[in-house]
């Protein structure tokens, strides 16, 4: 365990870190599809055969891709990665706040929340800035092509893999650590040093874990709309901002107020559980 406190920043992925659902930008022109085609077989198949959204999105990849001959091999998906187009100021993002958290004592930590496809992710140019990537992602048959989903991360499933990076428990097999008892001074991210930034609805359930739970919830937004005022209106989200990264805007501002008063929080923790101590010792 580190020496520092760590504080936890947990991102969703599409329309949070790139401009739209990563599958647009290389894999369904792949298939000479457009993405309107694409996604409205995946949400009728979802609503007819009462799916999973995210297993019916998983399975059109597969299915399609087989009925048209393209192998849907893991390699092709990381290559398109690189064609995911990240929203501005995210490329110097994660260096620039890990510098900060030095500077005010903290480690920090990034990890991804995506009900996107984890390959695609690995082929982005911050893929190395992640501790880990929990996202969807194919089992492969023999010959390299996608069989089957191994790991679903769906809307609601998404608050598990919050409470992995509390307990410090990432391996996605290991349910057994994840649900043990657990003293809460011993887990290893406390809910207190932790900040999720989505963009929607999709997100909610990570964010209202959040607010209930002592940490801090954002959403970022192409365009100010209802839905993400009434995210702020109706308390499900600490703060809206546009999805901008970039050094002085309002979200790199207010993401830097938050870890400074982490870090203020867990230094007047410290002294107060020192004192103690040094008291239960002189009696």
């Amino acid at each position: 365990m580190s020496e520092k406190p760590i504080v936890a920043i947990m991102y969703d992925f599409d329309r949070t870190l790139c401009t739209k659902d990563m599958q647009d930008y290389s894999f369904i022109p792949s298939l000479g599809m457009t993405e309107s085609e694409f996604w409205e077989t995946t949400n009728e198949m979802w609503q007819s055969e009462h799916m999973d959204s995210v297993l019916a999105y998983m399975y059109s990849m597969v299915k399609i891709s087989k009925d048209k001959g393209i192998p849907l091999l893991r390699e092709n998906l990381v290559s398109m990665g690189k064609n995911v187009e990240l929203f501005k100021g995210v490329d110097g993002w994660f260096d620039r706040l890990n510098q900060f958290g030095e500077r005010c004592g903290v480690q920090i930590e990034h990890y991804i929340i995506s009900s996107g496809m984890k390959e695609i992710i690995e082929g982005t140019s911050v893929s190395g800035c992640f501790k880990s990537i929990f996202a969807c992602e194919f089992l492969y048959d023999e010959n390299g092509w996608a069989v089957w989903p191994k790991t679903d991360v769906n809307y609601t499933n998404k608050t598990q893999f919050v409470y992995r990076i509390n307990k410090g428990v990432l391996d996605v097999a290991n349910d057994l650590d994840l649900n043990r008892s657990m003293p809460e001074d011993s887990k290893r991210v406390p809910f207190t040093n932790m900040i999720y930034i989505g963009d929607g609805l999709s997100d909610v359930p990570c964010m209202k874990m959040m607010k209930a739970y002592g940490g801090y919830s954002i959403a970022v937004y192409q365009k100010r709309d209802s839905k993400v005022e009434d995210l702020l209106k109706k308390d499900r989200v600490d703060f809206i901002y546009p999805a901008d990264y970039s050094e002085g805007t309002g979200l790199d501002l207010t993401v830097k107020n938050i870890i400074r008063k982490m870090a203020v929080s867990d230094t007047l923790e410290r002294e107060n559980t020192k004192q103690l101590k040094e008291l239960s010792c002189s009696d």
